[in-house]
C-alpha cells in the first residue's frame, strides 16, 4: 500500500523535484524524471519502473484508486488545486504528476542482441529541442523502433517536456545515452553490419526509394544545421523527403513520422 500524505505546502524536501520543474538537467544528474499529466502518469504506474513519488489533487487519488493504483509502492502526496496551480505548467499536468527513477540503460550490445532482425534503431544526433525530442520517440514507439541512440548533444527523452510530448512512450523503448554517438554509429556498422542511414534535406535519394529491410539505424540530426560532419561520414546512405519546390523542409519530429512510416511499410513490424 502507498503512503498517502496530505500537504499544505510544496516546502517538503520531499518534494523538492515538483518545485524545480524548470532544472530538468538538474533531475537527470539525480537519476530521476517528471511524468505529467493522466495519460503519462498511468503509463508509468503501468510501466514497472520504480516511482519515486505522486503529487496529485484528491479527484485523481479517488480515480486511480478505483482503478488498481493502491498496488503501486510510492510515497503519495496529495494536495489542493490552488496550491498545484502554483507550480509551473499546471494546465499541462492537470493536476497530476509523478516522479520515477531514470531505468537503467542496456549497452548498445545488450541492445544488438535483445533485438530480433530486422533491427531497426533511432540515432539523435545534436536535437535540441525537448519537445521534438518527445515527439519522436512518440513516432518510433508508434512504428517500431526497437531502441534509440541519444548522442551527446542531444536533449535527453528523459526531459520533463520531452517525457510529456512522447506522451509516455518513452517508457517503452530502450534508451542509450551515448557518450560519442559516432563510435556507437560505427560499431553498428562494422560489428553488427548494420546501415547507417542518415536523413538529409539535401540527400540525393529519396527516402522512398531507400531499401530498408535489413538491419538499419535512421540519424535524425539537429533542427537547424542538421547531422554532424562525424556523422555524415559514417553514413551508409543518406534519404531526402520530397517535397514541394519552395517550402522549407520538414521539422524534424515531422520528417521523423515519413520516414518511419515509410521504414515500417518495408518491414515485418
Amino acid at each position: 500500500m502507498p503512503a498517502i500524505h496530505r500537504v499544505t505546502s510544496l516546502d517538503l524536501p520531499e518534494l523538492q523535484t515538483y518545485r524545480t520543474l524548470r532544472r530538468s538537467q538538474e533531475h537527470l544528474e539525480r537519476g530521476v524524471f517528471v511524468a505529467e499529466g493522466e495519460k503519462v502518469v498511468r503509463r508509468l504506474l503501468a510501466s514497472g519502473l520504480p516511482i519515486v513519488s505522486l503529487l496529485l489533487t484528491d479527484e485523481w487519488l479517488g480515480q486511480l484508486t478505483s482503478t488498481g493504483f493502491s498496488s503501486f509502492p510510492c510515497d503519495v502526496f496529495t494536495a489542493d488545486k490552488g496550491l498545484l496551480e502554483s507550480i509551473v505548467g499546471f494546465r499541462m499536468h492537470q493536476g497530476i504528476m509523478a516522479v520515477g527513477h531514470v531505468p537503467t540503460e542496456p549497452t548498445l550490445d545488450d541492445l544488438v542482441r535483445s533485438s530480433p532482425s530486422p533491427r531497426c534503431f533511432v540515432a539523435l544526433d545534436g536535437l535540441v529541442s525537448s519537445e521534438n525530442v518527445g515527439v519522436v520517440v512518440r513516432n518510433c514507439a508508434a512504428f517500431g523502433v526497437q531502441g534509440i541512440l541519444v548522442g551527446e548533444t542531444s536533449a535527453s527523452p528523459y526531459l520533463r517536456r520531452a517525457v510529456r510530448n512522447s506522451m509516455g512512450t518513452v517508457f517503452q523503448i530502450p534508451i542509450i545515452h551515448t557518450p560519442k554517438l559516432s563510435e556507437a554509429l560505427m560499431s553498428l556498422r562494422s560489428e553488427n553490419n548494420m546501415s547507417v542511414i542518415v536523413a538529409d534535406a539535401h540527400a540525393t535519394d529519396s527516402v522512398y526509394d531507400i531499401d530498408c529491410q535489413t538491419d538499419v539505424c535512421i540519424v535524425l540530426g539537429n533542427e537547424g544545421t542538421g547531422v554532424s560532419s562525424s556523422t555524415r561520414m559514417l553514413a551508409t546512405a543518406s534519404m531526402r523527403i520530397p517535397m514541394k519546390e519552395g517550402v522549407d523542409s520538414l521539422n524534424v519530429a515531422s520528417a521523423s513520422a515519413v520516414i518511419l512510416s515509410k521504414v515500417s511499410r518495408q518491414r515485418a513490424f
